[in-house]
Parts: structure tokens; C-alpha cells; sequence
């Protein structure tokens, strides 16, 4: 047991993380544009380029899949209803101790930051473009970016995952004739799983060199100014896991030091990688192998709340950025404008998911609210410091909602929860 401890994922996600702030701390002793930072910024925005590589087809291949699984489900439709609804009920949760925390902290009054940096982003969240977003252009959601002289291929993740709905749903419709291609897709899945296992493996290599990077570029210089706005951030990301999370858990009669035990690698990844997508893999193997949820509902359920499940990027966040953006400019806000603010934060994670970003969450925000846009720059200069803390928040609320629903469906696993040894493998 203590070998297992101390040699367990968890614990290598620990020691990578030791390393990364010792490597930094040196990478900063060094300078600017030294070799030590170079090499980390490459390792790491290498591995996670390995672990969304392979993010398209897991998401089709599980959803197809996890939609084939739940035929032997009886109350398939509750769970997914349950799903929407614990999503929407841990979002309102957060951003009300968002708006408690920017209302107490008061981050945008006395504060030095420079109006010169103000300007509006290049890319705005809006109601009309999630419509819009929601029609495939492709088969497979696909979309191509033109940076200066190159073009970058990227994926609508919504679209694909409505994609992967439409088709499962059309094999189970169409019977006996489909079962080859459900075979074949649940053979591919489990390839795909092994291949994103070995990548995962080279976490706390990542993770070294991530948070070393994080370390030598941002350092404390970053804070600056904006040190009371990143404060109450962070606050409100601690509320939501020290306090509104152990609530749900503690609700539903779950073990809150077993759960966060079980989805260490999911939190410290989602800190390091700053991507909910990158981390979606870890994410639902920990969902089934350590916290026991059925694989049929945590393939449906785990990529549904990377796309829409962002209780650090969708509600603390845009709260207190918009409190402070008030604030600044002075323009007072009134208690419909906290009721818009709630309003956005539950439906419009889903709204941005095709766009993801805290920045497009955050213009969603300002503009129904008739704040200026510009208060967006204002903020640009931490936002990778909060985006790690954000992140971080969104990863563990996707896996806390499947495995809450589970239990309160009557599906969960709950020896392997308690097992000390199941753990994602």
C-alpha cells in the first residue's frame, strides 16, 4: 500500500509538479529567452498537442458507442436529463458565489491599471453564433484558421458531439443492420483509449514543463496592478471546491476527501494544461475506472461537460471580470443586471462552446449586460494566470455531475469508489 502510494499517477502528477516550479524558479534566474525556457515551452505545448490529437475520434467513437450502451438502459433520457440539470444547478451555485466575492473584494475600485490597455477582442460571444455554430459545415465538424501564410485545422467540438448523437441514434434506429458498424466502432474506441493512455502517461513530464513555463514567463511581475482582480478569482474558485463541490458530494452521501483523492490527476492536469479538451481523456477514465461510473453513461456524459460544463470559465470567472469592468468605468450595476449575470453564466457555456474561451464567455457577459467591450483588454494581461486556476474548477466539476447523477440513478459503482487501488489505469 505505501509503495503504491507513493508510485501511484497521482503522486507522479506531484513530482512533475515539483519539478516544473524548480526548473522555473531556474529558467528565471537565467533570463529572458534562455534555452531552459524555450525547452519547456516546447515540451509542454508538445504534450498537449499529443493529448488533443486524438480528441475527434474518442469523442465520436465514445459517444456512438456510450449511445449504442445505453439501449440496455432503461431510463437513458432521465439520465441525461439529470445531467443538464446538475450542470445547470452547480453553474448557478458558482457564479452566485462569484458575484458574493466580487461584491466584497470590489476588484475593479482604486485600481492602478493603465486605461491604455483597454480594447476589445478580436473574437466576441454572441446568442446568434451558438445557433449558427450548432449547423455542421462538414461531416466531421471540421474548420479551417488562416494565420498570416499558414492555415491551422481545427474541430467544432459541439458540432461533433451533436454529429456523434445524430449517427448513434440513427444505428440504433436502423437494427440489426448497424450492429457491424457498432462492433467496429466499440473495437476503434478501445484502440483509441490505449493510445491516449500511453499519452497520458507522459504527464508528469507535461506537467514539469508546463508549470515550469508558467513559472519563468508570468512569474509575480504579471500581477501588477490587476494582483486584487486575480485575488478575487481565485477566492471564487476556492469557494466553489472547498465549499459548493463538498456541499453536492456530502448531499448525496459521497466521501469528499475520496473523491478528491480519485480526481487529483483530473484537477492537477486541467491546472497545468489549461484545456478542458486536453484533459478530457484523463477525465473520463478516472469518471469509470476510479470513480465508478458505468462507462455507457460517463462516455456520454464526461464529453458533454467539456463542452459545456465550466463552473471556473463560465461563472466565476465572467462575474467577477464583469463586476470589475463596472467598476472601472463606473457604470453601477442593478440587481437585474446580477440576475443577467446568473442568467448567462448557466446557459451560456454552452453558448461558447464551439469558441470555447473564458475571453468569448466573458464578451457574452459585457455585451448583454451594455458594458464596454473594451474592459476585456484590461484583464488580458493575468489571464494565464487564472486560466490555470479556472481550468482546474472545470475539470473537476465534469467529473464530480456524472458521478452525483450516477448515484442518484442507482447506476454507481460504488465498490470501486471506495477501493483505494481502482484507480484510472
Amino acid at each position: 500500500m505505501q509503495k503504491s502510494r507513493f508510485t501511484s499517477f497521482g503522486a507522479q502528477i506531484i513530482y512533475g509538479l515539483i519539478a516544473g516550479l524548480i526548473l522555473g524558479f531556474i529558467a528565471r534566474q537565467l533570463g529572458e529567452g534562455n534555452w531552459l525556457t524555450k525547452g519547456l515551452t516546447e515540451i509542454g505545448s508538445a504534450y498537449v498537442s499529443l493529448l488533443k490529437v486524438l480528441i475527434p475520434p474518442l469523442i465520436v467513437t465514445a459517444v456512438v458507442t456510450s449511445i449504442a450502451n445505453l439501449r440496455q438502459v432503461t431510463n437513458a433520457a432521465r439520465l441525461a436529463w439529470q445531467t443538464i440539470l446538475w450542470f445547470a444547478i452547480t453553474a448557478f451555485a458558482s457564479v452566485v458565489a462569484g458575484i458574493g466575492v466580487g461584491l466584497l473584494i470590489n476588484p475593479g475600485q482604486n485600481t492602478s491599471v493603465d486605461v491604455a490597455n483597454a480594447k476589445a477582442p478580436s473574437s466576441v460571444g454572441s446568442w446568434w453564433a451558438f445557433v449558427q455554430g450548432l449547423v455542421p459545415s462538414n461531416i466531421m465538424g471540421l474548420g479551417v484558421t488562416l494565420k498570416q501564410d499558414a492555415a491551422a485545422v481545427n474541430f467544432n467540438v459541439l458540432q461533433l458531439l451533436l454529429i456523434s448523437i445524430v449517427f448513434g441514434i440513427a444505428a440504433i434506429k436502423v437494427g440489426q443492420k448497424a450492429e457491424p458498424v457498432l462492433e467496429f466502432t466499440s473495437s476503434l474506441l478501445e484502440i483509441i483509449q490505449k493510445v491516449l493512455w500511453w499519452i497520458i502517461r507522459l504527464a508528469p513530464i507535461g506537467t514539469a514543463a508546463l508549470i515550469g513555463k508558467a513559472v519563468a514567463v508570468y512569474g509575480w511581475e504579471a500581477l501588477g496592478s490587476l494582483g486584487k482582480f486575480v485575488l478575487a478569482i481565485y477566492l471564487g474558485l476556492a469557494i466553489v471546491i472547498a465549499v459548493i463541490y463538498p456541499a453536492v458530494l456530502k448531499m448525496h452521501g459521497i466521501r469528499v476527501m475520496q473523491f478528491f483523492r480519485k480526481v487529483w490527476p483530473v484537477t492537477s492536469l486541467g491546472f497545468v494544461t489549461r484545456s478542458s479538451m486536453g484533459v478530457m481523456p484523463v477525465t473520463e477514465r478516472a469518471t469509470e475506472q476510479a470513480l465508478g461510473v458505468p462507462r455507457s453513461y460517463a462516455s456520454f456524459a464526461v464529453p458533454l461537460g467539456a463542452t459545456t460544463k465550466m463552473d471556473g470559465c463560465a461563472s466565476i470567472y465572467p462575474a467577477i471580470a464583469a463586476i470589475f469592468v463596472s467598476q472601472f468605468y463606473g457604470i453601477p450595476l442593478s440587481a437585474t443586471d446580477y440576475l443577467l449575470i446568473a442568467f448567462v453564466s448557466v446557459i451560456g457555456s454552452a453558448a461558447t462552446a464551439g469558441t470555447t474561451g473564458a475571453t468569448v464567455m466573458l464578451t457574452l457577459t459585457l455585451s448583454t449586460l451594455g458594458l464596454p467591450l473594451e474592459g476585456v483588454g484590461l484583464l488580458l494581461a493575468v489571464d494565464p494566470i487564472v486560466d490555470m486556476g479556472r481550468t482546474a474548477v472545470n475539470v473537476t466539476g465534469q467529473a464530480l455531475v456524472p458521478l452525483v447523477v450516477s448515484k442518484r440513478e442507482g447506476i454507481w459503482e460504488k465498490n470501486v469508489f471506495d477501493d483505494p487501488k481502482a484507480v484510472a489505469s
